[in-house]
């Protein structure tokens, strides 16, 4: 009798649909090459190159030489929930409920992810501006949701209009999704603008979700206008959905450190979710988060005024090399247009680095509006943003069409 033959077992078709559909993100792979390679600027990554203010990493150091390695209140430790409620209220003008309206997360990212998981039922509909953050539409799909991007484009400064956002409405739409200081272009919604907006969502009974991780790391005139915060805008604050965190204003990625704020029936939606999925944020990083709000500020506009000379360096080294760059007013990044060398941002980002030695990233991994552009990102220092940019020129003058 013969053997029976073993059926071939296909692990990939028992992954879910909306993970196979799901590419992998299009900012990794460029980190991936450039590390196997020697003498690379890095102009790709989105971390400060500032290490942690040293009253965080005390703080951190003190809570794990005490003893502080147990879970917190799943909402987080109240004395960061209160001191960050203080904050917000000082530095943006929004009152929120420490009890009720606040939960700390692990990063940003978890924050959008039980956003996302709250508010959505399957084939609803999240308008999102791009380009954007690469993580925006899959956390829509993640949750079930369906993405409808609404492009940018430079004519308007990369802000989105509340023109824009009607176009693309339908019936199914119930989220806005807005990422402003905008990761990768660098603009910043002026209130006029978001006042617009504002129109739109209510008059459409929209929900928004707003990511303002970069709200302290703005320059020129945005800087001396303040930042606006979505919630802050008249009619919004009960239709959204704060997000933030401490990776970026205080150079503390590595700590996994972010928080959520929304009115009392939807924060509690999401701290369902929270409590099932994470239990509470690390409590070591939670004690450093105590610490920037209580002594970091100055650490932030040291870092501020750093990241805002070489955003004038690289904007103006990048003009002079011949790609147009529209210039950033948020977060620490610029996208220069690279159409002008005849390449496609893939194209441009690879052969880039495979002849210079410069990594940034191609401007389609932000969506479709990205097209022609790259990130640069000038959280690095002057002297290889310098360099970087010598390089970039040399290219050009070689591929310029």
């Amino acid at each position: 009798m013969a053997a029976p033959t073993t059926p071939t077992l296909n692990l990939e078709s028992r992954l879910s649909e909306r993970v196979r559909s799901t590419p992998p993100s299009g900012i990794r792979r460029f980190f991936d090459i450039a590390a196997s390679m020697d003498d690379v600027i890095s102009l790709g990554i989105g971390e400060p190159d500032f290490v942690s203010p040293r009253p965080i990493v005390d703080a951190g150091i003190q809570a794990l030489e005490n003893g502080r390695t147990s879970y917190t209140s799943n909402a987080g430790m109240k004395e960061l929930r209160e001191l960050l409620a203080s904050d917000l209220q000082d530095r943006n003008g929004i009152s929120y409920d420490p009890e009720n309206e606040m939960v700390i997360t692990v990063g940003c990212s978890e924050a959008m992810q039980i956003a996302m998981q709250a508010l959505l039922d399957p084939g609803d509909e999240v308008l999102i501006p791009e380009p954007c953050f690469v993580s925006y539409g899959p956390s829509v799909r993640f949750a079930g949701g369906v993405v409808n991007y609404v492009p940018t484009s430079v004519e308007n400064d990369f802000q989105v209009t509340a023109e824009d956002i009607e176009s693309r409405l339908t019936d199914r739409s119930e989220v806005l999704f807005l990422g402003y200081p905008n990761n990768p272009t660098g603009a910043v919604l002026r209130r006029d603008t978001l006042e617009e907006i504002a129109e739109v969502v209510i008059e459409n009974d929209l929900m928004v979700v707003s990511d303002e991780i970069y709200d302290q790391l703005i320059y020129g005139a945005a800087h001396e206008r303040g930042h606006v915060s979505v919630p802050s805008v008249k009619g919004l604050r009960d239709r959204t959905v704060l997000l933030g965190g401490f990776s970026k204003n205080h150079a503390m990625t590595g700590w996994r450190i972010g928080y959520a704020c929304a009115p009392e029936p939807i924060l509690q939606g999401m701290y369902k979710v929270h409590q099932y999925m994470i239990m509470s944020a690390p409590t070591v990083a939670q004690e450093g988060a105590i610490a920037a709000l209580r002594e970091g500020q100055e650490d932030v506009e040291r870092m501020r005024r750093s990241y805002d000379e070489r955003r004038r360096t690289i904007v103006e080294g990048l003009n002079d090399a011949g790609l147009p760059t529209f210039e950033p007013e948020g977060a620490f990044y610029c996208f220069p247009d690279v159409s002008s060398t005849g390449f496609t941002s893939k194209e441009f980002a690879e052969t880039l680095l495979e002849e210079e030695k410069v990594a940034c990233v191609p401007g389609d991994a932000f969506g479709p509006s990205g097209e022609g552009y790259v990130r640069c990102s000038y959280a690095t220092s002057l002297e290889e943003i310098e360099e970087a940019v010598d390089r970039i020129d040399r290219f050009v003058s070689r591929h310029r069409n």
